[in-house]
């Protein structure tokens, strides 16, 4: 606990400074893996949210005044720091939200690279002339920043999350303000803590801790100064910031639920479509919103597959991340753990059977489980799952396993094992997905839009694509040139 001292900070950081609330309220961050509390962090009117957005506004002019160049600069300081102090970053991660200390010291790279990435894609923000209309005038576009862009994120992914959203929109020129999860906020005020080493002005990026997600939620959404919105939650929440948005016609970009279909075809590698599948499935404890939720197996390979599963399942390790080897790590709360709890009971009333697992074990730990013979009157079918269950469904043709995979209001990521370049093709392009991995199991990078259809969300983020979200516009006539 002494090396990340210097990084746990219980205070929002508004306009450069630590600041508790006026009220002297605060909630407890708990670690899920043993129910111990980390910290006291400071909980947040509404008030004093509205006024770190003042804030903000206050700062962009300034921010977006600087040459992108100099922004770059900036950001690749706070890049390095974060390399710099990934250790204790991943310890941080993995006390709050759980997730083993191996997966934990992941994301802090994969975080990172986000700050690189846009450092650097924005000093490459172009413009365009277009051939006139007509001889005596010229016209071009050029592209500037939105204004203040406000980030919403989720507990399961503290830091990559954060700069998967204020990458962007700093390195075009955005003042930002960030509402971290309350279930764990401790690595975004570390991240601001780091940023303010790395010489980001006081203002330009401002952590804003509560335990009212709700109201902070609708103060970003209906504020005329916040000018963009970027939220990572429950499609349930995204249809009521998008709501709120309404009034102020604010830009939004909205990364919600999913029900990934993850397929596995008659001729695949089973032996690598088994392992894509754990990656995927049980990275985080099956809490992430590209998990696998429905495993769809050809039944010429079902039983082979299902055996070959249960076998690499029953090698992991379950307990406290920070232990040695640990590879499933608690659930993140009491809520998370009944839902679980439940779907499996439901699918195992149906008659689905667990060839391994299905039982809840101590505190907020469930056991890894695969859930065999299950069909689509099952809730695993419909509902995103949130843990690490993995439910195996049969099917017995293409247009079967393509009807049951978009057989979803969801449209995030999905999967599929084949080892047919035809097939390949004309699966990847029947899927109504998002994201499509293909003989993968592991899609993410900065350098690839990452982002849903259907109800799973808008817009894009990372890539060359994700700093157009927080970039406006403008078309210039010039008249009269003669």
């Amino acid at each position: 606990m002494e090396t990340l001292q210097p990084l746990i900070r219980d205070q929002s950081y508004i306009n450069g400074k630590w600041t508790g609330a006026a009220s002297g309220k605060t909630f407890d961050v708990v670690n899920p893996a043993t129910g111990k509390r980390i910290a006291s962090v400071a909980d947040l009117e509404i008030e004093e949210i509205r006024a770190a957005i003042d804030v903000a506004a206050e700062a962009f002019p300034l921010w977006s005044g600087l040459l992108a160049k100099e922004r770059a600069g900036i950001l690749m300081n706070w890049f390095r720091l974060i390399l710099d102090h990934k250790q204790e970053l991943a310890t941080l991660i993995t006390m709050e939200c759980g997730k083993p200390y191996q997966e934990s010291l992941s994301e802090v790279n994969y975080g990172a690279s986000f700050i690189e990435w846009f450092a650097e894609e924005g000093k490459r923000i172009y413009g365009d002339v277009i051939p006139q209309h007509a001889a005596d005038k010229r016209l071009m576009v050029i592209k500037q920043p939105i204004g203040v862009a406000a980030a919403i994120t989720p507990w399961n992914f503290p830091l990559a999350m954060a700069t998967r959203k204020l990458g962007p929109a700093l390195a075009a020129g955005c003042s930002a303000i960030l509402k971290p999860p309350s279930p764990a906020p401790l690595t975004s005020l570390a991240l601001a803590q780091l940023a303010a080493d790395a010489g980001i002005p006081p203002g330009v990026l401002n952590v804003v801790t509560t335990n009212n997600s709700g109201a902070a939620g609708q103060e970003f959404s209906e504020n005329e100064k916040v000018r963009k919105i970027s939220f990572t939650g429950s499609t349930e929440v995204g249809r009521v910031l998008l709501a709120q948005c309404a009034p102020t016609i604010k830009k939004a970009s909205m990364e919600l639920g999913g029900n990934a279909p993850f397929i596995v075809f008659e001729d695949a590698d089973i032996d690598a479509a088994v392992q894509g599948a754990i990656t995927s499935k049980y990275r985080n404890s099956g809490q992430t919103c590209v998990c696998v939720n429905r495993i769809l197996v050809h039944e010429k390979v079902y039983d082979a597959f299902v055996q070959k599963l249960t076998s690499a399942v029953a090698q992991f390790k379950m307990g406290n991340g920070l232990e040695q080897g640990v590879t499933i790590g608690p659930l993140i709360n009491e809520k998370t753990l009944t839902k679980v709890r439940e779907l499996v009971d439901d699918a195992l009333q149906k008659g689905a059977s667990a060839t391994i697992g299905g039982k809840p074990d101590k505190g907020l730990f469930f056991q890894p489980t695969v859930l065999a013979n299950v069909t689509p009157a099952m809730r695993v079918a419909r509902e995103e799952i949130f843990g690490p269950i993995a439910p195996v469904f049969r099917f017995s043709s293409e247009k079967e396993a393509i009807d049951m995979a978009n057989d979803t209001e969801y449209g995030l990521a999905s999967y599929f094992y084949s080892r047919d370049v035809a097939r390949c093709w004309r699966v990847a392009e029947a899927l109504e997905y998002g994201i499509v991995g293909i003989n993968e199991g592991l899609i993410s990078t900065e350098t690839a839009p990452f982002g849903g259809i259907k109800q799973s969300g808008l817009g894009r983020e990372g890539s060359k694509y994700g700093i157009e979200e927080y970039l406006e516009i403008k078309y210039m006539c010039f008249g009269n040139v003669h």
